[in-house]
């Protein structure tokens, strides 16, 4: 009889599933608003898993962490004031933090104990926590930007889970206008909107959205994202006030220590699929 411990995420609706050979389980916890569990796998290192999604690897999530990131700060001509929605266990956070024109970096997660786990199992993501830039706030996201004064930040990044339960609000055109008015007179919005094959529909209506809620111009990210349904994700950037076509290119050359973003990578991403191109 084999002994071997493989951790599934099924992916009912599409008939699919992602297998990863566990060598032991290191935590798991109930939090007030779901279960956190960490795994040890034997060749992604270490796993999070959130209600028994995967959350991130040690070894794909800087594909996540970059795309959601670099993309959107070389848009905003100079982003100072960022927010950040979601993304407990910091690696956005991370990434935000090597841009030297930011000098703050707010993020709201809902669920402090993802934080806290993430600190002690994924140190690398959380190196920057201490920086005197960050600012946690554990709390509902969609309350805290309906509240935020009116050009309160430069970039908002929705870095949040799939859009059911709680989450949900955070696709919702009335989000998106919330977080219009608390960017500035230039401002940047990107939020992860989930698989191109899978969810092409949800993409659209993101872009749709986000349109509709006064932003000029809507691009998706595309990238890939092995641990993430179909191996293939998204993040989808709105502009206010920033022509389509910025980019600080210049800036972009000169980021080091990254793995997968770089200054080609900026307009290569957003090219599309035929299958999610604009129709007539």
């Amino acid at each position: 009889m084999s002994t071997e411990l493989w951790y599934t995420e099924r992916y009912e609706e599409h008939g699919a599933a992602l297998s990863l050979k566990v060598r032991e389980v290191l935590h798991r916890e109930q939090s007030p608003y779901q279960t956190i569990e960490i795994f040890e796998t034997e060749h992604f290192g270490t796993l999070m898993t959130l209600d028994g999604l995967v959350m991130l690897t040690d070894r794909d999530n800087f594909l996540y962490h970059e795309m959601m990131t670099h993309p959107a700060l070389f848009t905003h001509p100079d982003p100072k004031r960022v927010l950040i929605i979601g993304g407990g266990d910091c690696g956005t956070l991370r990434e935000v933090l090597r841009h030297p024109t930011v000098e703050l970096a707010e993020q709201v997660e809902l669920d402090e104990r993802v934080t806290r786990v993430a600190e002690r199992f994924f140190p690398l993501l959380c190196e920057r926590n201490d920086d005197a830039r960050a600012r946690f706030h554990f709390q509902d996201g969609i309350a805290w930007v309906e509240h935020a004064k009116a050009g309160s930040y430069d970039l908002i990044i929705v870095d949040s889970t799939d859009p059911v339960g709680p989450a949900a609000g955070l696709f919702a055109e009335e989000f998106y206008a919330a977080c219009w008015r608390a960017l500035g007179e230039q401002g940047v919005l990107v939020a992860q909107s989930e698989s191109p094959l899978l969810h092409a529909n949800l993409i659209r209506q993101c872009q749709r959205r986000m349109r509709g809620a006064g932003f000029d111009s809507v691009d998706t990210i595309y990238f890939p994202q092995f641990a993430y349904p179909s191996g293939w994700w998204s993040a989808t950037l709105a502009r206010k006030g920033i022509a389509r076509d910025a980019f600080r290119r210049e800036d972009a050359e000169q980021m080091s220590g990254l793995q997968y973003y770089h200054a080609e990578m900026q307009a290569a991403a957003m090219v599309a699929p035929a299958f999610l191109l604009p129709t007539s």
